[in-house]
C-alpha cells in the first residue's frame, strides 16, 4: 500500500497551481528555450541547449513528484475537525513548563510547512511529540539546548490559509 500525504486543502489546492504552472507556462517556456538553443548550432558544445535540457530534467521530475503526492493526498479540513486531542490540522499552543514561554504551530501536510509562518511538518519531532496528546498533557522534545518539556495549552481547529495566499 502506498503511503497517503496528508494535506490541508489550501495546500492540496496550492500544490495544484504549482502542478499547473510546471505544465502549461514553465515546460512549454522550456520547449521554447531548447529550440532556441538548437538553432545556434553545435549541440556538443552549445551551453545553452545543455542548461535547457537540464532544466526539462528538473521541470518533468518536479512534475512526476506533484502528480505522485497529488495522486496520494489524504486532503484533511481542520474545519470539518474538533476536539482537545492534537491530530494533524490542529493548531496548537505549547508552553515551555521552565520558562514559561508560548509558541503556536498548526500541523500540515511536509511541503505546506513554514516555521517563521508557525507551521510546523507532521513528520516534525515536536508534532509527532504532540500528536494524540490533549490540552493539559506535557511532552518532552529533544532540541538542540537540549530536551524541553512542553505543556499543550491549547488546540485549535482554524482554516489554514495556503502560503501563496498570504501577503
Amino acid at each position: 500500500m502506498s503511503e497517503k500525504f496528508p494535506m490541508t486543502p489550501s495546500g492540496f489546492a496550492s500544490m495544484r497551481a504549482h502542478l499547473k504552472r510546471l505544465k502549461e507556462v514553465d515546460r512549454p517556456a522550456n520547449s521554447r528555450a531548447i529550440e532556441i538553443a538548437r538553432g545556434h548550432g553545435d549541440l556538443s558544445e552549445n551551453a545553452d541547449y545543455s542548461a535547457a535540457k537540464e532544466e526539462q530534467g528538473l521541470i518533468e521530475a518536479k512534475i512526476r513528484e506533484l502528480d505522485a503526492k497529488l495522486s496520494l493526498a489524504e486532503v484533511i479540513d481542520p474545519n470539518k475537525l474538533s476536539g482537545n486531542r492534537v491530530r494533524f490540522g490542529a493548531t496548537v499552543t505549547i508552553e515551555d513548563t521552565d520558562s514559561s514561554e508560548r509558541q503556536t504551530y498548526a500541523i500540515v501536510g511536509e511541503h505546506e510547512a513554514d516555521i517563521k509562518r508557525g507551521r510546523i511538518s507532521i513528520s516534525a519531532p515536536v508534532a509527532r511529540s504532540m500528536i494524540g496528546k490533549e490540552v493539559g498533557d506535557t511532552f518532552t522534545v529533544q532540541s538542540p539546548k537540549g530536551r524541553r518539556e512542553y505543556e499543550i495549552t491549547d488546540v485549535q481547529w482554524l482554516e489554514i490559509v495556503a502560503l501563496d495566499e498570504l501577503p
